[in-house]
Formats: C-alpha cells, structure tokens, sequence
C-alpha cells in the first residue's frame, strides 16, 4: 500500500473543532451507524449491509482515507498488476453501496455514548440516534510541518516504510525519528534499499535497547546524530535533503544528503477525540478494545481499522478489523434487540 502525501485526519469521520453550542432540532435514526470511511469503514459497511442491518456511513473530511492521496497499490490481495489508492477504495465503496449501505458525506463532531440510543453529531447541524456505532475514523501521520513535505506528496515522501518500502530497491533513503518504530522502519529499509540515513534530532536514540542494537549492528544504516530537517529539494521528486546539524549551537552547519526517499517515522495520532470522554484509550488515543474482537468498554460501541491498531496499520488489516466490527454489531443487536 503506497501511502505517499500529508494525512490530515484523512481516514476521520471525525472533527476535533470547537461545536457549537446550539439545540439542534433535526434528528434520525438507526440501527447501525459507521463513522469512517477507507477499508476498515467500507469493509464493515459491506458485512453489515449483507447481514440486511441497513448501516448508515458518514465519510468524514475524505471519503476513502488514506488510500485516496497514494500512487500505486502493489500488496493488497485480489491485485496482481497493482490498483492506484483511489481506485480501490471507489470500488470498495460501489461495493458496500450494492448491498444497500446509506453512504453520506459529512462530519462526526460530537459524541454521546452514555446511553442508547448513541448520538452522534454531524456537522455540528444533525443528530444521528443509532442503536449501535462502528467507529473506523482512523489515525493521522504526523509530520514535520516544512513545506517540501506536501510539496513532494506522492514523489518520494511517505510515512510508512513497509508500505512503500519496495518502491526504493537499491536506492538510498532517509527516515526521520529516533523511537522504535523508526529503529523498525530504518531496519525493514535496509533490506531494500542501498543505504538508510536515520535522521535523529537528539544525541541518543529513544527507541528500547533491543532496537537500538539492531540498527547498530546493521551495516547500511548511518545515523545523523543532532539533525534536524530543514527542506527537500528535487526535480519533481525528491532528490535530496536538506538538514541542520547541531541547531543552534555555536557548531552548526547545513549538510545537505542525496537521496530518493524521504520516510516519516514520528508517530500517528489516532482520531479519536470526540469519543475520548466515554471510550478506554491508549495514552496516545489509541481506542482500546477486548483482545481478539472489535468491542470496546461501551456496549454496542466497536472500533476497527487504524484508530485502534498501534501496530500494523495495513489496508489488509483494517479491513479484517472491519469484517469483524460488522460481525460483532450484528452478534450484539441479535442479543439485545
């Protein structure tokens, strides 16, 4: 899965925004609400719409997540020549709207999970009442904020290495960050690429012991102690970087890097605000749910898809996770309906 690009809340069907303080008099109902779009949001949106639960799935700000601002698609089953991002989510969407799914476009800006029916507020204008409500909004990479980060979207800039990792067989590449899940990005490049630079901004690395021996005992990775990011440069596609060693000491200097790709490695922020006061989360806001199902501390209240994995993060995965928030909403309403 090629996730090039900024990812600004693009998998949310939620709002972190200020809501209005107003009564909000347009109401409606349903038995199955799906809040979220990308796989995880149109694979429950399928098995509920099979299941004959007649679901109702607001988008949020990008119909399709993440998915939709990637080039190619080269590891998802059922695609042997590989599907652009935007292909494959619309025709996952066409799927779930075959078997009947009411997809809307639209925000989810506020929650009330404390009893049922769930309200859920939509564009801060409509209440939706649901007997039950599969959150798939999703998480956000986050990113450095410099300008050639948006400029070189889906030209070399990216913030996950397992997925766009085999674009750069035998290149040379750079990732920034200093915890495991960087030490674990710059590892799984190394068997790829030509030579890996691990940009860390400290003088020391965050990531555990066990991490931080691996990425030293493996030969094609350097480290840039005390670097920080300052731009990309390129014709087109990103070519090279330009870093700041040692900022603001009376040492520092501009070094500038050759390389072909550019990987995010800082963290993810799960979109899971609005649902905070009533839901179990990680301290990140990561949705926390019963080991080896989708169910959380809420009755009738299910989380798939990347807003509560702090793992994998894969389409292939938040689709499973999707299948089976839609088999655990359809087991829950068979037993207390």
């Amino acid at each position: 899965m090629a996730l090039f690009g900024k990812m600004d809340n693009l998998d949310a069907g939620s709002s972190e925004g200020q809501n209005q303080d107003k009564e909000i008099t347009d109401v409606e109902k349903t038995r199955v609400l799906i809040i979220g779009s990308g796989p995880a949001g149109y694979t429950a949106a399928i098995y509920a719409a099979r299941a004959n639960l007649k679901p109702m799935m607001y988008e949020g700000l990008q119909p399709g997540g993440q998915l939709t601002t990637t080039t190619e698609v080269e590891n998802f089953p059922g695609y042997p020549q590989g599907i652009t991002g935007p292909e494959m989510m619309e025709d996952l969407k066409k799927q779930a709207e075959r078997f009947g799914t009411d997809i809307r476009f639209g925000m989810a800006t506020k929650a009330d999970l404390s009893e049922r029916p769930f309200k859920i507020t939509i564009d801060d204008k409509k209440i939706i009442e649901t007997d039950s409500l599969i959150i798939a909004t999703g998480a956000t990479a986050k990113y450095l904020g410099i300008e050639d980060e948006e400029k070189y979207s889906g030209s070399g800039v990216s913030a996950c290495a397992t997925c766009d990792g085999f674009f750069y067989r035998g290149k040379d590449v750079a990732v920034v960050g200093g915890g495991d899940t960087a030490a674990e990005e710059a590892i799984y490049l190394a068997g790829l690429a030509k030579k890996v630079y691990l940009i860390v901004r400290r003088d020391e690395l965050r990531a555990s012991k066990v991490m931080q021996k691996r990425v030293f005992d493996t030969p094609n990775i350097e480290i840039l102690w005390e670097h920080q990011t300052k731009g990309l440069f390129g014709d087109g596609v990103v070519e090279g970087a330009v870093l700041v060693k040692k900022k603001g000491s009376p040492e520092e200097e501009e070094v500038r890097i050759k390389i072909d790709g550019f990987f995010l490695a800082i963290g993810h922020k799960p979109n899971s605000d609005i649902f905070r006061d009533y839901l179990e989360t990680d301290q990140v806001g990561y949705i926390q749910t019963v080991p080896g199902t989708t169910k959380t501390n809420v009755p009738g209240v299910f989380a798939c898809g990347d807003v509560q994995d702090t793992v994998y993060r894969q389409a292939v995965t938040a689709a499973g996770t999707g299948c089976m928030a839609a088999m655990d909403t359809e087991r829950w309403l068979a037993e207390n309906q």
